[in-house]
């Protein structure tokens, strides 16, 4: 067992010395820096979607879409508060488009997601494809392509955002800027990536150096498909229930380079096993009703709720109604530098 470092007059006086070089002692920090299992700020919270609705319908009466570029709340982890961070790689907010918005069009390094939480035929376009958005949907904005958003309906649209806002920060690679046209021109027709790449066959001479899918809009109708014909074979899996990973087509990885993408399903009166992993997690019901023990807190959620599960926290869930869960998190990151671990509870 490492013992505590001792101070002393001299050891002081020393590290008075060095300081004023820009140097430190490792010794005096080395338990802070690399620690026997994860340690994070991030803390375990539920956001009520009503409550974030209300404020968000406020919002909307104080600012205008195009002033703000983008009308969001930000969900701000409790133990990260100032930040702008849900978990300590990602960032987390609730976008309102209402009536006769425009967000105008703009690109940035950050990859960002989209997951629609209510509201049908609002629309969002992406590198010139136009696609309308319905509850459930999987949107994906790709780094550096241009993205404007609109409502042409008589109804507000609600989605939350998912981007690597404080992984881009951190690496400083952060660039971004507006276009000249509050709308950029619809150069192909809707749903034309997914005609392309979303059949399980592609283009013969498709060629890319992105690692993002060329799938913008995963449709929740095809993934409740998915889920409902995986269902029949009755195989759950103990800690997640059934739970399937949004893919590119072309490479078979995540969809996203830096966002992991995943949706479950939890049939009523289902409570998976103890299970934890180092990828901190958002998740949004949006079917069903149930409660989510992390650590030892218990949250009652249901559709639209949105709650975060720090790295490493043991997580149990379980299912009043029969449950569909979207979830992010830094998986892909965390793998591909061979930093993921993950732990299900033998008891």
């Amino acid at each position: 067992m490492t013992q505590a470092v001792q101070k002393t007059p001299e050891r002081e006086a020393f590290y008075r010395k060095i300081d004023g070089q820009n140097l430190s002692a490792l010794w005096n920090v080395l338990g802070d820096l690399v620690t026997p299992q994860p340690k994070s700020a991030c803390r375990a919270h539920i956001w009520q979607f009503d409550a974030i609705r209300s404020y968000m319908m406020e919002a909307g009466q104080l600012i205008t879409a195009k002033e703000a570029e983008r009308r969001v709340l930000i969900l701000e982890n409790p133990g990260l508060r100032g930040e702008s961070k849900v978990t300590t790689s990602l960032y987390a907010g609730v976008q309102l488009v209402t009536p006769g918005d425009v967000a105008p069009a703009h690109r940035h390094t950050q990859s960002a997601l989209r997951f629609i939480l209510e509201g049908k035929g609002a629309y969002t376009t992406v590198a010139g494809e136009r696609t309308n958005m319905e509850p459930g949907d999987f949107v994906i904005t790709p780094s550096m392509a241009w993205h404007d958003h609109g409502n042409e309906t008589s109804e507000p649209m609600f989605w939350l955002d998912g981007l690597d806002i404080p992984l881009v920060q951190f690496l400083d690679a952060s660039f971004a800027e507006s276009a000249n046209d509050e709308q950029q021109a619809v150069s192909r027709p809707s749903g034309d990536s997914y005609a392309r790449y979303g059949k399980n066959l592609l283009p013969v001479d498709h060629r890319t150096s992105s690692r993002t899918s060329p799938v913008f809009n995963y449709p929740y109708a095809y993934t409740r498909e998915a889920l409902e014909a995986a269902k029949r074979t009755e195989e759950w899996d103990p800690c997640h229930g059934l739970k399937l990973r949004y893919t590119n087509p072309v490479s078979g990885d995540f969809a996203m380079p830096t966002i992991g993408t995943f949706m479950q399903l939890l049939p009523k009166g289902f409570r998976t096993a103890r299970y934890r992993s180092t990828d901190a997690t958002v998740m949004v019901p949006i079917e069903g009703r149930g409660r989510s023990r992390i650590g030892d807190q218990t949250f009652e959620w249901g559709p639209r709720d949105i709650f975060v599960i720090p790295s490493w926290a043991w997580v149990t869930h379980e299912a009043d109604q029969e449950a569909v869960l979207f979830s992010f998190s830094d998986r892909p990151v965390q793998q591909k530098l061979d930093l993921f671990r993950e732990h299900r509870d033998a008891a």
